[in-house]
């Protein structure tokens, strides 16, 4: 009956805190989709008035262009291609998601953040519960893969093994299985998606999930290739799933 209670806990838990992210996603995506259509309207208004009048421009229109350009780029706006490109939003379901999983996991990557007052504001109160939100939503997940590790331990020492290498096993299978299945395989798949070599692939990996985030490599930014949808809301999802294993390495 307690087995079973705490299951139905974890899954409670587990489906509010989904929940919490995908209406944070709605919300982010209702708030900020408006503003950044502007943005890109005034971007391309710019470009075509550089390409009419670049050979007339002076040193100082110039330089005052050159800084549009670059706050345009840290807005998350990029004046390249044709108009059609100008349509494909930032804060489209599957981005909106994703930034709501940076967020709570406090990854913050810095190339997409709410630049709308009420967006900004928002994202103050979402932080301040989804941040604990999430840290107990690792705990439990981590504590729920450590009930598979005392199996797998019991299982061991039924078979007449000893307690000490039965720990060292233990930690070292969830390691290497752990590497495996959520740094050397999704490299491989960010190598194919993105087109980045395999070391930048592991390199994004690490510096991904030990939530240091630089945002020097970010997936589904690259305005040259063509995502499939909602491939971003799975990078986020492997993104808690590859923290709860990290936390599962700490229970143990």
């Amino acid at each position: 009956r307690a087995m079973c209670s705490g299951r139905l806990q974890t899954a409670l838990l587990g489906a509010g805190y989904f929940v919490y992210l995908l209406v944070g996603a709605a919300v982010f995506q209702a708030l900020e989709r408006t503003a950044e259509k502007q943005e890109k309207r005034a971007a391309a208004q710019m470009k075509e008035a550089f390409l009419q009048n670049f050979t007339q421009l002076t040193v100082a229109e110039m330089e005052q262009f050159m800084q549009n350009l670059i706050e345009a780029i840290q807005n998350g706006v990029y004046p390249v291609g044709n108009e059609s490109q100008y349509e494909e939003s930032n804060w489209d379901f599957s981005n909106s998601f994703f930034f709501a999983g940076t967020v709570v996991s406090t990854i913050g990557y810095g190339t997409l953040h709410p630049k709308t007052a009420g967006g900004q504001i928002f994202c103050v109160f979402f932080a301040l519960f989804g941040i604990p939100l999430n840290i107990v939503f690792l705990h439990r997940v981590g504590k729920m893969l450590s009930l598979l590790c005392k199996k797998l331990g019991k299982f061991l020492y039924e078979k007449g093994m000893r307690k000490k290498k039965i720990k060292f096993l233990t930690l070292l299978f969830f390691l290497a299985t752990g590497i495996l299945v959520f740094l050397c395989l999704p490299s491989v798949f960010f190598q194919i998606t993105e087109g980045w070599s395999y070391s930048e692939g592991i390199y994004f990996a690490f510096i991904t999930l030990s939530t240091i985030g630089f945002g020097d490599y970010v997936v589904g930014k690259q305005s040259d290739r063509k995502y499939f949808s909602y491939y971003r809301v799975l990078v986020a999802i492997w993104i808690l799933f590859g923290l709860a294993w990290i936390a599962l390495l700490f229970n143990l």
